[in-house]
């Protein structure tokens, strides 16, 4: 029998479905975020939402060169990434917090 009786398994039910609510809430409030990234000192700024999904990109004209256009595409690049570091970092953190930081699957 499971410890506690059937009181400590209704119990038990409680929690777990608690948990996965507030999984569902934190997963929505994630995939609502929107973080920014920069590159050039701001010359270069991505909107991401926790998605992952870039919902705004701005270019500072100056950094426009058609003599090289390697240094924008890096640019870009770096904003990128550095807006997908901050999801993954928050989404970690966040979920982390509600698991106890059990790594469970489909959730990262």
């Amino acid at each position: 029998m499971f410890p506690g009786g059937k009181k400590g398994m209704k119990d038990l039910m409680k929690q777990a479905q608690k948990m996965q609510q507030d999984l569902a809430k934190a997963q929505e409030d994630l995939a609502n975020m929107i973080v920014e990234g920069t590159a050039g000192g701001g010359m270069v700024k991505v909107a991401m939402n926790g998605e992952h999904k870039v919902v705004a990109l701005k270019i500072d004209p100056q950094v426009v060169d058609a003599d090289d256009v390697e240094i924008l595409e890096d640019l870009i690049m770096a904003a990128l990434n550095e807006a997908n570091e901050k999801i993954a970092k928050t989404s970690e953190n966040e979920m982390g917090k509600l698991t106890g930081g059990m790594k469970i699957p489909g959730l990262f």
